[in-house]
């Protein structure tokens, strides 16, 4: 990955996956069973074309279950990029993910541990107040209020207008 064209941008907008891009089923991962949350690749592209990184962030513990293997991730978000590419020509900068099971390690990068975002943050030369992460649950927001940055609930609804919210209400 060419990191010196991202030198310039200093700005980014990490999304969870599973309930934020995707609808949330419980450790996907094969990708006939992945269904996009609705305006979830508008949303992206819309992020793309106003120069932010796109960034997710994503807990996928069913590794360590034994459910899946970190290559049908990799698959997987190789596949999400390609679809992306076929509908606007745009990717996700990259995915960031943990394996970790829940309440094991203190120093496990496992939301809500801010380390992902931190990692992201210092990869690319972001600026902390220029990011923001979208997220289904406490544990998404408590990851951006330990890493500094603004979180924002997303339920349900239309990922594009939630970000336009965003982004008016926040950002200009």
């Amino acid at each position: 990955m060419n990191q010196e064209k991202f030198k310039k941008i200093n700005k980014a907008c990490f999304l969870d996956r599973d309930g934020v891009i995707n609808k949330d089923i419980g450790y996907l991962h094969k990708i006939q069973d992945f269904e996009w949350i609705n305006g979830a690749k508008e949303a992206i592209n819309h992020l793309k074309q106003l120069n932010f990184l796109v960034i997710v962030i994503t807990n996928q513990s069913g590794v360590k279950r034994g459910f899946y293997s970190e290559k049908d991730i990799y698959n997987l978000h190789k596949w999400i990029n390609l679809e992306l590419k076929k509908a606007y020509n745009v990717k996700i900068d990259e995915f960031f993910f943990s394996t970790d099971l829940p309440n094991t390690d203190p120093n496990s990068d496992r939301k809500p541990s801010p380390i992902m975002i931190n990692n992201a943050i210092k990869k690319y030369g972001l600026q902390r107040k220029n990011c923001f992460l979208i997220g289904d649950k406490l544990s998404d927001i408590k990851s951006a209020e330990n890493a500094g940055i603004k979180g924002f609930s997303f339920k349900s609804g239309n990922l594009l207008d939630k970000i336009k919210k965003i982004l008016q209400d926040h950002f200009n």
